[in-house]
């Protein structure tokens, strides 16, 4: 059968860019499985120890997911101590979420983290920098 060159995966961007973060995403767990998170956990976690106590809403803003991917994670890792997920004084059909101390203590064991998984991308800084810029500017809404 003969196809068109616009629809043949060599030509799609949207494939590089899908095996890259799967490439990536993957570099993560052997860092992440000894702490007993995810991937999408920990950049959750990312969140919260640059600003703890935020609401779901926040959460999934930031991390461009939706609650009925977010919700599921909140409620493993409240199980895990390491999170809580409490409702709002002011609104109780807002859910902020909170990190315990075990939750908190995480980030210690976190911290090396983007400089192993820096170490394992084979980009020089300024490719890594323009690459970041990039991505971004795919992400503008």
């Amino acid at each position: 059968m003969k196809i068109d060159e616009s629809m043949k995966l060599d030509s799609q961007l949207c494939f590089p860019l899908y095996a890259a973060a799967r490439k990536i995403t993957g570099l993560y767990t052997p860092y992440l499985k000894p702490l007993g998170i995810t991937y999408t956990q920990y950049i959750m976690f990312l969140v919260l120890w640059e600003k703890d106590g935020i609401t779901v809403g926040e959460l999934c803003k930031r991390l461009r997911l939706d609650t009925g991917t977010v919700t599921p994670m909140l409620k493993n890792t409240e199980k895990q101590g390491l999170i809580k997920r409490t409702r709002s004084a002011d609104d109780e059909r807002v859910v902020v979420i909170s990190l315990t101390e075990d939750g908190k203590a995480l980030y210690k064991k976190a911290k090396s983290i983007p400089e192993k998984i820096g170490s394992c991308v084979k980009l020089g800084k300024e490719e890594a920098v323009e690459l970041y810029k990039v991505l971004y500017k795919l992400l503008e809404e």
